[in-house]
């Protein structure tokens, strides 16, 4: 499901592929209007599911870090008001969600993307983050 949510630089907010043309994508914001635009190949687009957070020994997938926000959020839009939240609230917060984050690293900017974004998903009714490969890599 993350690989077809995008982030597009100088865009707010997250975008659906719709689809792909010679030298664009189709979009559809993820928000409530929901308004259709092409993005072009000079575009810096990145797929979520292409994105990962740095740790203490390794890189976490965004989905599993996601995962983990929506865990402690009960699956609810995050509590922690991203864009008021200080420093230490937010750095208090995202050790709770990965614990072994490298603090040197991972800014509170990147915190801060991720509640927006993870808000943005619940609000838009995604909230299965699991890729399908890792879901039929546990099944096995």
């Amino acid at each position: 499901m993350l690989r077809t949510i995008l982030s597009v630089a100088g865009k707010a907010g997250l975008y659906k592929l719709v689809s792909n043309g010679r030298n664009m994508l189709i979009v559809e914001a993820l928000d409530a209007s929901k308004k259709r635009m092409p993005v072009h190949g000079v575009d810096k687009v990145v797929s979520l599911g292409d994105i990962a957070m740095y740790t203490d020994d390794e890189e976490v997938p965004l989905w599993q870090v996601l995962d983990s926000v929506k865990a402690k959020c009960e699956g609810a839009v995050c509590a922690v008001d991203y864009k008021k939240a200080s420093n230490e609230e937010l750095a208090d917060f995202f050790a709770e969600v990965l614990p072994n984050y490298d603090r040197d690293r991972v800014y509170m900017t990147h915190v801060r993307k991720l509640i927006q974004w993870y808000n943005i998903l619940v609000e838009a009714g995604l909230t299965d983050f699991v890729p399908e490969e890792e879901k039929e890599a546990t099944a096995e």
